[in-house]
């Protein structure tokens, strides 16, 4: 008899919870959303996530604003996300940096368990390899074999060593069979300029922040670390034609705090994807070397075993770099 009554009041609760979910979603959304970006404004985190959050305001009809909570490696924001109330008014625009920060840090939280994802905003930017403008060398193939010759002769700018230009120097010189020097900069921006003022020979940079250097013939771009050539520079080849094993490009996506009840996190999902694909987001979007995903394929599953999967691959990434590895919460 105890049993039973135990089994009734545990399928009371959950009914309960079940209906309270969906009765919050019913209701959803009556007031604003905040979608905390975890980096400064105007950065390749905020800007995807800005135009989706003003876009998302006109479709929902409520205010979606956002709030740059900045500091240690994006981990401010997205730690004040998992504490924040699991009802879809606080969101986490995610980025790589998420899969990075834990393998160098010690986080007080999951980037994937203590999230429920919602979907991606961007895939890309791509890495570029970009090289002084002045200097005689056209192709990768030139590069390294004068690398190999003058094994001291090139520095590549990275944005620091628990960072995705790092860890894209670190491929290339596995699979170049080279010893490139890296000098880490504040980030990737101030790496293309220093390597314009010739203080370095190359860097490896995100496609926009290194387009308009690249464009005034300042800086030559040698290869895309994507998995297709850019538009702007249908002459620039990808690493993998070149015959070398180097993908790194960026992403941006939409996370709540864990336990935000299912409903809300699908309607979330359905109203992202239809300003995903409007001109008003793809135009400026492409112009910055980023693309929305496919609807089909921007499901909060799909995005999750994404995230999952390339926190192991900056893993290894990570291992490859030669820093000091802090292993990952259980």
């Amino acid at each position: 008899m105890k049993f039973a009554l135990r089994w009734l009041s545990w399928i009371g609760i959950c009914l309960a919870a079940t209906v309270t979910a969906w009765a919050q979603a019913e209701n959803f959304p009556n007031r604003t959303i905040t979608m905390v970006v975890p980096f400064p404004a105007g950065g390749l985190t905020d800007v995807p996530a800005r135009l989706a959050a003003s876009l998302l305001r006109e479709k929902i009809g409520q205010p979606v604003v956002i709030e740059n909570r900045t500091g240690a490696s994006g981990t401010i924001g997205a730690a004040y996300v998992t504490r924040a109330a699991p009802d879809g008014y606080t969101l986490h625009a995610n980025s790589i940096g998420d899969a990075q920060n834990i393998h160098f840090m010690t986080l007080s939280y999951h980037p994937v368990d203590d999230f429920a994802m919602i979907g991606w905003i961007v895939d890309g930017p791509p890495m570029i390899l970009v090289i002084d403008a002045n200097l005689p060398i056209k192709t990768v193939a030139e590069l390294v074999a004068d690398a190999k010759a003058n094994p001291s002769k090139y520095s590549i700018g990275t944005s620091g060593p628990a960072s995705s230009p790092n860890a894209a120097l670190a491929q290339f010189n596995r699979a170049a069979g080279v010893q490139i020097q890296a000098v880490h900069y504040r980030g990737s921006g101030e790496s293309a300029t220093a390597v314009a003022t010739s203080a370095i020979q190359g860097t490896f940079t995100y496609f926009s922040q290194g387009k308009a250097l690249v464009d005034s013939g300042r800086l030559r771009a040698l290869a895309v670390a994507g998995s297709k050539r850019m538009e702007a520079w249908p002459d620039v080849p990808t690493f993998t034609e070149l015959g070398f094993k180097i993908d790194v490009r960026g992403f941006v996506g939409l996370g709540a705090p864990a336990r935000t009840p299912k409903p809300i996190v699908a309607y979330l999902n359905r109203q992202l994807n239809e300003v995903l694909h409007t001109d008003q987001f793809k135009k400026p979007m492409a112009e910055l070397g980023m693309v929305p995903p496919p609807a089909a394929d921007n499901t909060p599953e799909k995005f999750e075993k994404f995230i999952r999967d390339e926190i192991a691959r900056q893993g290894e990434l990570a291992e490859l770099t030669g820093q000091k590895i802090t292993p990952p919460r259980q």
